[in-house]
């Protein structure tokens, strides 16, 4: 008899164990899947099984797309070829938006409301704080129509292409400002977008340059492409 019950207990123990060695490494494992990393993007450090972005002050260029799980779901699906030529070269611009005017409500530093009556974006973020902001206005478009694959389609050339014909940025700017360029955009907003144009903007390209070109975020000090 004594056989027997020591068999049963010995029976009952081996699936407890196991069920113990199974919790003991699901606690130890990282929590959730990782992250789709771009092919030669940066890496991610991880701490605490939780990827950790890049540190802004560290950088000539900040990949917001780190923090960005799925761009199709969390940005929009916006398309490439509705976008606004006003839109400044980056991974966020705005396709087919609504003209509720709710982009540059939530994020006044980043939105403008074209001369088509949709949406784009003339500040891309460069630290999580001003992600966030972005963010709103990416969940409060109706439409879905911002979009966060503009590194699938900008080119060192386009970026280019897009700085040397910045005159004609600065032209709708003005006629906005006097009413006349169909954004219906608050002075306050036109005119940080003019001042990003004279100084910043330069800088933010030449580090997206470098971007595109190595796949990497570049160190501050770092040689950087010239526009």
């Amino acid at each position: 008899m004594n056989q027997i019950w020591l068999g049963v207990a010995a029976a009952l123990a081996l699936p407890l164990g196991l069920l113990l060695i199974h919790e003991w490494r699901a606690d130890d494992r990282p929590a959730g899947p990782p992250p789709d990393w771009p092919e030669g993007g940066p890496a991610w450090r991880r701490t605490a099984g939780r990827p950790e972005a890049s540190d802004p002050a560290e950088v000539a260029y900040w990949n917001p797309l780190q923090l960005i799980g799925s761009p199709a779901r969390e940005v929009g699906e916006g398309r490439w070829g509705d976008r606004s030529r006003l839109n400044v070269p980056g991974p966020f611009y705005g396709g087919a938006t609504d003209s509720g005017g709710s982009g540059p409500e939530c994020a006044p530093a980043h939105v403008l409301h074209g001369d088509e009556g949709t949406e784009f974006v003339y500040r891309q973020p460069v630290n999580p704080e001003q992600l966030a902001e972005l963010e709103e206005a990416f969940g409060e478009e109706l439409f879905h129509g911002y979009a966060g694959d503009g590194d699938e389609h900008w080119t060192p050339d386009a970026v280019r292409e897009w700085w040397a014909g910045r005159a004609g940025v600065r032209r709708w700017i003005e006629e906005d400002l006097a009413g006349r360029g169909g954004g219906d955009n608050e002075r306050e907003s036109l005119l940080a977008f003019a001042g990003y144009l004279d100084d910043g903007l330069e800088d933010y390209l030449r580090g997206y340059l470098f971007w595109l070109a190595e796949g990497r975020e570049p160190k501050l000090g770092e040689p950087l492409p010239s526009l």
